[in-house]
């Protein structure tokens, strides 16, 4: 069996707990991994001097493959997102957000299975504001139409690839008519080269509305940085959480697989995180390694627990923790063989 060699950032508060769950689910599987630690975030500030180290992007540009756990973004003030900056200094321009229901979860609706592809590199979230005087202040929205066509070139091929059969634009081009509408404009002209897919637009206040009535009318969404980042979390919300969200961020010499959830510091350390998105997250990293069978077996497992319904997480209503959960998936996995 080969030994694939991946970066592996823990991230920070219940991060390492749900890293070392994720761990544990993949070395039942069977898989071997060469993992090299890299260390990010604000507990690396004191020694590093920066929440990211150059040690980390050089890492990721080595391997190419880094599973990541989530890292703490400051509110208001203080540094900058490390996630941004990891999209951004390694071209990390599609960021692939699944939403599908599991088995057994009480969730708002069923058999949800949609697919947000979004924007990862410019919009609001390219970091260009300043203060206007003191009382004031201004962001700007970038909109280019290199990675307008590029996002979407990405999701109608990851439709053609993977059976979807419809792609809808997110926009807010009724109102932001050049940056919004240069985004839809470009999506719609690479539309023109798959006439096997289904296209549509939906404006995003309206798309908002449409996922919490009836999802199902959905199949792939691509939306520019910031409403996609809005949508997966609202999607997160109709399948029963961002516990069960897993993302992935792929570029041209880079994937890095994360879940959408954030770092919770408040339940840090005490065993109360559900490791789902994490594992779910490593489950398409595995298939991206080539280790099919091993992703299939930790997916199986993962869908019968959550059909069992025994062993639940505090986000789901139960009270079994990280590692009791980590160690009950672990063990079903086992026992496959």
């Amino acid at each position: 069996m080969k030994t694939d060699r991946v970066t592996l950032i823990q991230g920070d508060g219940i991060g390492p707990e749900i890293t070392a769950a994720t761990l544990e689910v993949i070395e039942a599987a069977g898989v071997k991994i060469n993992w090299e630690k890299v260390e990010a975030g604000q507990d690396v500030i004191a020694e590093q001097g920066t929440p990211l180290p150059d040690s980390v992007i050089q890492s990721l540009k080595k391997n190419g493959t880094g599973l990541k756990g989530p890292l703490t973004t400051p509110v208001g003030s203080g540094f900058r997102s490390i996630n941004v900056t990891l999209r951004q200094e390694l071209t990390l321009f599609a960021n692939l957000r699944p939403v599908k229901s599991l088995p057994g979860v009480s969730s708002l609706f069923r058999d949800i299975d949609l697919v947000i592809v979004r924007e990862n590199t410019e919009d609001l979230y390219s970091g260009v504001e300043h203060m206007v005087g003191s009382d004031a202040a201004e962001s700007i929205k970038i909109i280019t139409r290199r990675a307008s066509e590029r996002i979407a070139r990405f999701a109608f091929d990851y439709a053609l690839k993977y059976g979807r059969k419809k792609v809808t634009a997110v926009h807010k081009a009724n109102i932001l008519k050049l940056s919004d509408g240069l985004f839809l404009d470009s999506v719609r002209l690479v539309a023109k080269e798959y006439p096997r897919i289904e296209f549509n637009d939906v404006i995003v206040d309206n798309a908002a509305m449409q996922l919490v009535i009836n999802p199902h009318q959905f199949d792939l969404l691509v939306a520019p940085n910031l409403y996609g980042d809005i949508l997966s979390d609202l999607c997160a919300g109709l399948i029963g959480g961002l516990g069960l969200a897993p993302g992935i961020n792929i570029g041209e010499k880079v994937s890095l697989f994360e879940p959408v959830h954030g770092s919770a510091p408040d339940i840090a350390g005490k065993d109360l995180a559900n490791p789902t998105a994490m594992i779910l997250s490593a489950i398409f990293m595995l298939h991206h390694l080539g280790e099919g069978n091993a992703a299939d077996r930790i997916e199986k497992a993962l869908a019968e627990h959550y059909k069992e319904g025994k062993l639940l997480t505090a986000d789901l209503g139960g009270n079994t923790g990280t590692r009791k959960m980590a160690s009950a998936l672990a063990e079903r996995i086992a026992k496959m063989g």
